[in-house]
């Protein structure tokens, strides 16, 4: 989308009463909306990929949670507020499992936030001992994610 048309767009808001604007025009699409809430998106009019239900893999994950007392030193924790995934898509197998061996750059589960699926790599050698978030939970900030000694 052409930015002299977003600004057009912007300058018609504020001229106008309208609160919030959103134009799609192909695969592109732009909101703008005025000191505002942020938005919720539905299910049609933002797709966004659905985890599927892993019947044998979510009751694992509780399970070493339970077991496993969080050590800060050797957690790996959320760099960012999202939703966390253990696989790469609804159809395919966790990255890791309790157990697994890593490697430093490896990636270990995907955070989405604002609809970017982001990687998130191991940042260190060693063997998952615990994994502490069920697939498709939302995480904070700085949350204990994964256990790695």
């Amino acid at each position: 989308m052409d930015i002299r048309k977003v600004k057009k767009l912007i300058e018609l808001l504020e001229a106008s009463d309208v609160a919030e604007i959103e134009i799609k025009e192909g695969e592109e699409a732009v909101r703008i909306s005025r000191n505002s809430p942020p938005p919720v998106y539905s299910s049609h009019a933002m797709p966004a990929p659905a985890p599927a239900p892993q019947v044998p893999a979510a009751p694992a994950a509780p399970a070493a949670s339970e077991s496993v007392e969080v050590d800060n030193a050797n957690a790996l924790k959320s760099p960012m507020v999202g939703t966390f995934y253990r696989s790469p898509s609804p159809t395919s197998g966790p990255f890791v499992e309790v157990g697994s061996q890593v490697k430093a750059n490896d990636v270990i589960c995907i955070i989405e936030a604002m609809k970017m699926m982001n990687q998130i790599e191991a940042g260190k050698a060693g063997t998952v001992e615990a994994i502490l978030v069920e697939d498709g939970e939302p995480v904070e900030f700085d949350q204990p994610l994964i256990v790695i000694s």
